[in-house]
């Protein structure tokens, strides 16, 4: 351990090469057709008057996150949903420009 003891003197350059490799394995929001957002749309109205689970995959910060839970509103002129998250039961309020990919469990 003492080896390595003046490589670390340099807090900076671990906080450099973190954000280097972080920036490297983000990923570009997906462009979704059409269809796709209309297959969504009805999923997510879908799942809202069954109340039944699914399964959101959603694009935040450069990573495509999945999650499970609820739907509990969905408000397409505005533009966003309120989710419940499976887990720990918390109320997300989402975009739906941000949804990649609904599907129900």
């Amino acid at each position: 351990m003492k080896k390595w003891r003046p490589f670390a003197t340099m807090p900076e350059q671990y906080i450099g090469l973190k954000e280097m490799i972080n920036k490297k394995a983000e990923v570009a929001q997906p462009v979704l057709t059409e269809e796709q957002m209309e297959q969504i749309n009805f999923t997510l109205i879908e799942a809202l008057h069954t109340n039944k689970q699914v399964y959101l995959t959603y694009y935040k910060q450069g990573e495509c996150i999945t999650e499970t839970g609820f739907i509990q509103f969905v408000d397409s002129l505005g533009n966003l949903f309120i989710f419940i998250d499976d887990v720990f039961e918390l109320k997300n309020k989402m975009r739906l420009s941000e949804l990649i990919d609904v599907r129900l469990a």
